[in-house]
């Protein structure tokens, strides 16, 4: 395509994958992390494509630094996956959380503003930011009702964003994608311990997981696919935000009883939830309606959650992270 995309947060999962989808489309990708001297590239040398990333250092938070990066990249695309990543973590850090989601977001788009360029901004939005939807399935148009530290600061991104796409005319786009898991996760992702611990306890080596709510109900999908949606929202018209889901929701217990099944493991066996892993607070069921981005984005979640616990059990049992 000739394009050039820089993805801020290259080295996690989405934003790995993002690299991956958008080498293969031909573009000339470039990645920052916070230090590229010491960063971490397992996860782009997973997918084999750590010498075909362009990795640049970058302090999402610090302007200076934002800008010099554009001005050197000079983008057509940016993926905006920074930030910190955790539920959990944002109640024990919850200045973190707000200073590197938002603050990085409105850096990056007053970056974009006053460069005057034609960048396309997508801004890695959260279902967290819906929290309880009483039942009904999360459309773009459900009342925010954000519970965490981390769902505070998504949300706020999100309206920065509006803000600057309507009074900037500028294309900025929010992805609000559910829960989506790959290999690639850090295990203190609870669908990553699980399947970790779980194999752990197949082989001999640990006994027991300890876990919080078993309870929730959560919308889980397949990482790659959705850095797919991520990318078609930068090649429409329009800019616009879209909710990225299956529709399909089911609850941890069954994640987890799938998993030990893989196995071949009965889960009430080693399983037990423990009130100290449990957040100060959370919703019960998270549900989605992606039908607007089927309709518009043209996109749609192929991979079940079956399927992905199958895919996340075999790649950890031979110590894998490929797809």
């Amino acid at each position: 395509m000739n394009k050039t995309a820089l993805i801020i947060g290259v080295t996690g999962q989405d934003g790995s994958y993002l690299a991956q989808l958008l080498l293969n489309k031909g573009y000339t990708v470039y990645g920052t992390t916070r230090d590229s001297g010491i960063a971490n590239f397992n996860n782009l040398k997973s997918l084999a494509i750590s010498d075909d990333v362009i990795v640049l250092s970058m302090a999402p938070n610090d302007f200076r630094s934002v800008i010099q990066v554009v001005s050197k990249v000079k983008p057509d695309e940016i993926y905006n996956l920074s930030g910190q990543s955790s539920v959990s973590l944002s109640f024990e850090q919850p200045v973190e959380a707000l200073e590197s989601i938002l603050g990085a977001t409105v850096n990056i788009l007053e970056v974009i503003r006053i460069s005057g360029a034609n960048i396309r901004f997508y801004n890695a939005g959260s279902s967290e930011i819906f929290g309880d939807t009483n039942g009904a399935r999360a459309t773009e148009e459900t009342p925010f009702r954000p519970l965490s530290p981390y769902a505070v600061a998504k949300a706020a991104a999100y309206w920065q964003v509006a803000s600057y796409r309507s009074a900037y005319n500028l294309f900025a786009s929010t992805g609000i994608l559910f829960n989506h898991e790959s290999p690639l996760r850090p295990r203190r992702f609870v669908t990553r311990k699980i399947v970790t611990t779980a194999v752990e306890i197949s082989r001999g080596t640990k006994s027991k997981l300890e876990l919080g709510n078993i309870n929730v109900q959560r919308d889980w999908g397949w990482a790659p696919e959705y850095v797919d949606a991520m990318w078609r929202m930068l090649q429409l018209d329009t800019p616009s935000d879209f909710v990225v889901a299956t529709g399909r929701t089911v609850s941890l217990a069954y994640f987890i009883e799938k998993v030990f099944s893989c196995l071949g493991l009965d889960w009430k066996n080693y399983v037990s939830s423990v009130t100290s892993h449990r957040r100060p607070i959370e919703f019960d069921i998270g549900l989605a309606d992606p039908s607007r981005a089927r309709s518009i984005l043209k996109w749609e979640a192929k991979i079940t959650v079956d399927k992905i616990i199958e895919k996340l059990v075999e790649c950890e049992l031979k110590s894998e992270k490929l797809i």
